[in-house]
């Protein structure tokens, strides 16, 4: 849903913010998944670089961790009281939403064929 949600807001550039949140969401959703899935336990944390850490051994991905590093930032901003989802440049521009949606994209689909797979 996270996934579809930043699909349908993309292009609005005023809704960038809340697009990059949605593709964080569908990262950190995929990244659970795999502990999930391998039976290990799934904890209280949202940072795609720290989750992307722990399913190391389980699965292999192909992830730009700039881009994770991106994401973590806008989730920090956009959760706790500041500015909503800003990157260190400012307010993520269309180019940036593309870019984070495309990573977010790629890492579900990797996940969907690493867990169907695995059944």
């Amino acid at each position: 849903m996270d996934l579809a949600s930043a699909g349908e807001i993309l292009t609005r550039e005023d809704l960038t913010p809340v697009a990059a949140f949605h593709c964080q969401q569908c990262v950190e959703k995929c990244l659970k998944a795999v502990l999930e899935e391998h039976s290990k336990k799934v904890p209280k944390e949202h940072s795609t670089l720290k989750l992307y850490g722990l399913i190391q051994g389980l699965v292999t991905l192909a992830v730009d961790m700039d881009i994770l590093t991106d994401l973590d930032d806008l989730y920090i901003d956009a959760r706790y009281p500041g500015d909503l989802g800003l990157l260190p440049d400012g307010k993520p521009t269309s180019a940036d939403a593309q870019q984070f949606y495309e990573c977010a994209q790629d890492i579900y689909e990797q996940v969907k064929r690493v867990l169907n797979a695995k059944r």
